[in-house]
C-alpha cells in the first residue's frame, strides 16, 4: 500500500517538472526566439491609425503653368478613449475651430478607435492647427492633410470641377481623371495599451501616403485669363443673363480656353447652388444658333455646286415659302447681290435660297456631317446632344429656316467644332481638353497617358474649304464682321443674332447675340466664340456687341499662341452696317392708338402694333433703350 502511494507520488512530481519545463522551454523560446514576433502583434492590437491624405495631383495649362494645387490644410482627428475631460477638450476645440460645442463633442462619444472630426475639424487652417497643438488636449491630435488651392479662382470653375472634403472629385475634370489625380491614403500609428491609454515612449510605423498624377490640359492659361476678363466686363456693361465662351484650335480641336457666366469659386462651391457647378454652359446648353449657323448652309451649298460665289440674287427684304412669309433682318431687304455678299450681309432670303436649292435630305446630311444632333464626347461631363429637325417630318418652312440658324438647337462645342471643320480642310475632329497625364512631365512627353489627336470624318473637301475660309475673310472685311477686324491679321468670322425660344414660343426682345471668330484665314490656327443671352441697354446684333469682344480675345491669342503678322488680306471697307444713326426709345404706354400717327411718322425707326386695342400697354425695347436706324419697336394694345 506504501509502495503504490510513494510511485503515485513519484509520478505526479515527474509530471510537474515536465510541464515546468514546457513552460520554462517556451517562455524562453518567445523571450529569446520569438519577442519580435509576438511584440508586433501586441503593437497591432494598440495601434490606432491616424489617416492621412495623399497630395491630390496638380492641374496645369499646355505650357507647365499651374492652373490647380494643393496647399497645406491639417485634419483634426481624436481617441475618444483618451479624452479625459470631454466636457473641456471640446470647449476649447470649438473655440479654436470657431464652431458649436456640440459640433466636436458628437465625435467624443462613439465607439471607435480613432475619428475624424468632420466637417469642423477637416482642412484647417494651419495656425488653428498649431493652437490645437500647443493646446496639448489628451486625446486630440493633428495630422497633414491637403486642400485645393486655386490661383485664378473662379476662372475654368465649371470645366475644373470641385473635390470634396473627402479628396475626391465631384465635377468636371477633377470628377473624370479623378482615378489619376487622388493618389493614395498613408497612416501614422498612435499606440494606446488595452484601456485606450498612451504608450510612452512607443512610436508607432508610419506608413506615407502616394500622391497623385499631374494632369496637363490643352487650356492655355493666357487665353482663357483673356476670355474671362472680357466676359466679366460684359456682365458688368450689358447685366447679361448667360455668357458662353470658347477657345478651340482648328487643327485639331483641342480647347483652349472655355468659360461660362455665372460662375463660382470652387474653394468655396459649397455656398453656391449645385445646379451652378454642374452646368458647364459650352457643352450643356442647347440654343438656335442664329446666323453663325450659316456657315454649315454656305459650305453644304459650295459643295454641293448649288450656287456660284459671284452668282447674283436679289433680296426684296423676305422671302414666300409655301404661303409663309419669312422676313429678312434688314427692313427692305439688300436688293442685288451676289451669294459671296449674301453672306458678307448674312442675308437670310439669300440663305433660305441655298437651302431651298439643297433640298431636305442633302442640307441634313450636312448637318448631320458636322456633328449636329449628337455628342461630340468631349472629355467633360454634362454634354448635351442638341435638337435637330427630323428631315423626313419637315416641309420647305423648316427647312428655310434651318438654312439661317432658326429651329434646330446646337451647342457651343459643337457649332465651333463644325466651324473649325470648315475652314481647316474639310476634316471634323473629335473635341479634347486633357493634353496628358504625368508624374514628371518632361519635354512635352507625358509618361503615363498622351491625348492625340482623333479625325471623325472628311465633311467637305480641301478645295471648299479654302473657299469658304476666304470668304469668311469677306465677312471680318467687308461685311458684318468688320468691328472683328484686325489690322495685320487675316481674321474671318460670322455674326449671330437669334431670338430665345422658352416653351417653343419665341421671347419678345430677348435675343443671344453671338460671333465666331477664327484667325489667320490663310493657315486657322484659333477660333473664338461668344454667345450674350438677353443683353440690356444695348443694340440687339452681334456684331455690335460681341464682336469687339472676340477681337479682344483674339489679339490675346495672337501673342500666347505667338501667331506672326499676316500680309496679303482683305483691306478693311470702312463703310460698316451698322454706322448708323441710333436713337433712345421712347415711352409709348399709355398712349392711344389713334394718336400715334404723327408720333410715328417722324421717327427714323420703324414701329410695329400687336393686337387690336386702342392703348398701348406694353413695348419692346423698353423706353431709353437704344435702337439702330430701321430698328424695329413693338407696341402691345389692350
Amino acid at each position: 500500500m506504501l509502495k503504490k502511494e510513494i510511485k503515485r507520488i513519484r509520478f505526479m512530481y515527474i509530471l510537474i517538472l515536465i510541464i515546468a519545463l514546457i513552460i520554462i522551454g517556451r517562455l524562453c523560446y518567445i523571450k529569446v526566439f520569438a519577442q519580435e514576433v509576438y511584440f508586433e502583434r501586441a503593437l497591432e492590437l494598440w495601434a490606432r491609425d491616424a489617416p492621412i491624405e495623399g497630395r491630390r495631383g496638380n492641374i496645369y495649362d499646355c505650357n507647365g503653368k499651374l492652373i490647380v494645387g494643393s496647399t497645406l490644410a491639417p485634419t483634426v482627428v481624436c481617441i475618444p478613449k483618451q479624452i479625459k475631460n470631454k466636457e473641456k477638450t471640446a470647449q476649447v476645440l470649438s473655440k479654436i475651430l470657431e464652431c458649436r460645442v456640440e459640433e466636436v463633442s458628437v465625435h467624443f462619444n462613439k465607439n471607435v478607435s480613432v475619428e475624424i472630426l468632420k466637417p469642423v475639424g477637416k482642412k484647417i487652417e494651419v495656425d488653428k492647427a498649431i493652437e490645437i497643438i500647443k493646446s496639448n488636449l489628451p486625446g486630440i491630435y493633428v495630422v497633414a492633410d491637403t486642400k485645393r488651392y486655386y490661383p485664378y479662382q473662379h476662372y475654368l470653375a465649371q470645366v475644373i470641377g470641385i473635390v470634396g472634403i473627402d479628396n475626391q472629385g465631384i465635377s468636371g475634370v477633377e470628377y473624370i481623371y479623378d482615378e489619376y489625380l487622388k493618389g493614395s491614403s498613408g497612416a501614422v500609428q498612435i499606440l494606446t495599451d488595452a484601456h485606450g491609454e498612451l504608450i510612452a515612449n512607443e512610436n508607432g510605423k508610419y506608413k506615407a501616403p502616394t500622391s497623385g498624377f499631374d494632369v496637363y490640359l490643352s487650356i492655355d492659361i493666357d487665353i482663357q485669363v483673356s476670355l474671362e476678363r472680357v466676359m466679366d466686363n460684359a456682365v458688368t456693361q450689358y447685366k447679361a443673363d448667360e455668357i458662353i465662351g470658347l477657345v478651340m484650335n482648328p487643327k485639331n480641336s483641342e480647347v483652349l480656353a472655355m468659360a461660362s457666366r455665372p460662375t463660382f469659386n470652387p474653394e468655396f462651391y459649397q455656398e453656391y447652388s449645385q445646379e451652378l457647378y454642374n452646368r458647364n454652359l459650352p457643352i450643356w446648353k442647347s440654343f438656335e444658333p442664329g446666323s453663325t449657323f450659316k456657315i454649315v448652309t454656305f459650305s453644304a451649298g459650295l459643295e454641293e455646286k448649288v450656287f456660284k460665289l459671284d452668282e447674283y440674287f436679289n433680296d426684296p427684304g423676305y422671302m414666300v415659302v409655301d404661303g409663309a412669309r419669312i422676313k429678312d433682318w434688314k427692313a427692305g431687304g439688300h436688293g442685288r447681290e451676289t451669294f459671296l455678299e449674301v453672306l458678307q450681309n448674312s442675308c437670310n432670303p439669300g440663305f433660305m435660297t441655298i437651302g431651298l436649292r439643297l433640298g431636305k435630305e442633302r442640307l441634313f446630311k450636312y448637318i448631320k456631317k458636322y456633328g449636329f444632333g449628337k455628342k461630340t464626347d468631349i472629355d467633360l461631363l454634362g454634354e448635351s446632344s442638341g435638337i435637330v429637325f427630323n428631315p423626313e417630318k419637315i416641309g420647305n418652312v423648316e427647312l428655310a429656316t434651318s438654312s439661317f440658324g432658326q429651329g434646330n438647337s446646337v451647342t457651343a462645342i459643337q457649332l465651333v467644332n463644325a466651324a473649325c471643320a470648315s475652314v481647316n480642310g474639310g476634316i471634323l475632329n473629335k473635341p479634347t481638353i486633357l493634353k496628358g497625364i504625368a508624374s514628371n512631365y518632361q519635354n512635352g512627353e507625358y509618361l503615363i497617358k498622351q491625348e492625340t489627336p482623333i479625325e471623325v470624318r472628311r465633311v467637305i473637301s480641301e478645295e471648299t474649304s479654302k473657299t469658304v475660309a476666304s470668304s469668311l475673310e469677306h465677312v471680318a472685311s467687308l461685311g458684318t464682321a468688320r468691328s472683328a477686324y484686325i489690322e495685320g491679321y487675316r481674321v474671318g468670322g460670322k455674326t449671330g443674332t437669334a431670338q430665345i425660344a422658352k416653351d417653343g414660343i419665341y421671347q419678345q426682345g430677348k435675343y443671344i447675340l453671338s460671333f465666331l471668330g477664327i484667325a489667320p484665314m490663310n493657315d486657322p490656327s484659333v477660333a473664338v466664340y461668344l454667345a450674350v443671352e438677353n443683353a440690356k441697354n444695348t443694340i440687339q446684333y452681334g456684331g455690335v456687341v460681341v464682336a469687339p469682344m472676340v477681337k479682344e480675345v483674339l489679339i490675346s491669342s495672337f501673342s500666347a499662341l505667338k501667331i506672326p503678322l499676316q500680309s496679303g488680306g482683305i483691306p478693311l471697307d470702312a463703310r460698316y452696317w451698322i454706322d448708323k444713326k441710333t436713337y433712345e426709345v421712347e415711352n409709348y404706354i399709355g398712349m392711344e392708338r389713334s394718336k400715334l400717327g404723327k408720333v410715328l411718322s417722324a421717327k427714323q425707326y420703324r414701329i410695329e402694333i400687336i393686337g387690336d386695342g386702342d392703348k398701348i400697354i406694353a413695348q419692346i425695347p423698353e423706353a431709353g433703350c437704344k435702337i439702330v436706324e430701321e430698328g424695329v419697336v413693338m407696341l402691345f394694345t389692350n
